[in-house]
């Protein structure tokens, strides 16, 4: 099998001299050239001819823009198109200068032939190709360290030191390229038998969120680490929202849990969120906690629900909405949810998984039963004391 035929390239000459114009038109011709080409004898007239061009041969001297001032204009809007500058002056420092100001070559009039042109001209595309792929895979790795230092921010690692409970942590993005959204947890222990945790989301999926995430994390760490009394906490992190938030549409859910090791009791707060779930003596149910509305809307004090956990052997899950958000079965309308999520605990094959793959386990099984991947990002806790079933 012979070398495969050479692009048919689109090009665009930008040039108001009409001999000027007829000799690039018979040097590639002479070239026998794979190119189309068309002429446009003004910026102006360039800018409304650039759909579908593979390279522009723009002349320093228009009737409308003169040297580098239409070269900054044309690359302003040449998208993915390559620009050599065509010049009749004998200057190969002006050349140069186009070339630092993006332009992919430069070519003096009378000074190429129809295979030297042809060949400039399609070197110049693949420059361009290849800076656009260099730029694609900057941009690719700032977003990955990016994503890097927002993990650090939205999934800490838990602040305690007892060894009465274990904490297992859980996150898996729903978004394209790997990208965080504004899921987010944090556990902190203020006395040997007093622990704190929160799971939220803040609505939204793009770096904003993210970032506003991590703001809500470390300002509830911050406040709860402080001694806030309880119930100041969750308003001082709404007002911290309220204030940092790009747009009045954001709002975020959150569920926090105080644990008294002593008693064996919890406080628990919703802001919107679906509640946690209870595994003890073998089943799992949600906890009976009152539901406040989300933060960011109409500051209002979230209710609070005090909750026997009764031995001390059980397991506390808490999750974010991407986990039930998923349809029962593939091309279903009902929605995992809370008694689906239950449903999956109590199957026997979930009490065969170790407690610190359980999470992962359930999102398998939400992903298994939506027919694909979850949409939304995950986030999960699992507090375990003895046993933890």
């Amino acid at each position: 099998m012979g070398p495969a035929a050479p692009e048919r390239l689109r090009v665009l000459l930008v040039e108001d001299d009409e001999g000027d114009a007829f000799l690039v038109r018979e040097l590639l011709a002479e070239a026998s050239a794979p190119f189309d080409l068309a002429v446009a004898t003004s910026l102006r007239e360039a800018r409304q001819r650039l759909a579908g061009v593979h390279c522009v041969l723009l002349d320093l001297g228009l009737p409308d823009a003169q040297g580098f001032d239409g070269l900054r204009q044309l690359l302003a809007v040449a998208g993915s198109a390559a620009v050599c500058v065509l010049t009749g002056r004998f200057d190969e420092p002006l050349g140069v200068a186009a070339v630092a100001e993006g332009a992919q070559d430069y070519l003096v009039k009378g000074q190429v032939d129809g295979t030297l042109l042809s060949r400039s001209l399609r070197y110049a595309v693949e420059r361009k190709r290849a800076d656009e792929n260099a730029r694609k895979l900057r941009e690719v790795e700032l977003r990955q360290a990016e994503s890097a230092r927002l993990e650090r921010g939205l999934l800490p690692q838990p602040l305690m030191d007892t060894e009465l409970v274990r904490v297992h942590t859980f996150y898996r993005t729903g978004r394209a390229q790997g990208l965080l959204g504004g899921d987010f947890f944090d556990v902190v222990q203020t006395a040997p038998d007093r622990l704190h945790l929160i799971v939220g989301d803040v609505c939204g999926h793009s770096v904003d969120e993210a970032a506003l995430g991590v703001e809500l994390r470390v300002a509830w760490r911050a406040l709860v680490l402080g001694r806030v009394p309880e119930e100041q906490v969750l308003p001082a992190v709404e007002q911290v929202l309220m204030s940092e938030r790009r747009s009045r549409e954001v709002f975020a859910t959150v569920a926090t849990v105080t644990v008294d090791l002593v008693t064996n009791r919890a406080l628990v707060r919703l802001a919107g969120h679906p509640p946690p779930v209870l595994l003890v003596g073998g089943r799992a149910a949600p906890v009976a906690a009152r539901g406040g509305i989300v933060l960011g809307v109409r500051p209002t004090p979230t209710p609070v629900t005090e909750v026997e956990l009764g031995t001390d052997d059980w397991s506390l899950l808490m999750y974010t909405d991407g986990l039930i958000e998923g349809r029962v079965a593939p091309g279903a309308r009902e929605r995992l949810d809370v008694p689906g999520l239950c449903g999956l605990l109590a199957e026997p094959e979930s009490h065969q998984v170790p407690l610190p793959a359980l999470p992962g386990w359930l999102v398998g099984r939400a992903e298994q039963g939506n027919g694909g991947p979850l949409a939304d990002d995950v986030a999960m806790l699992v507090l375990t004391r003895g046993g933890g079933r």
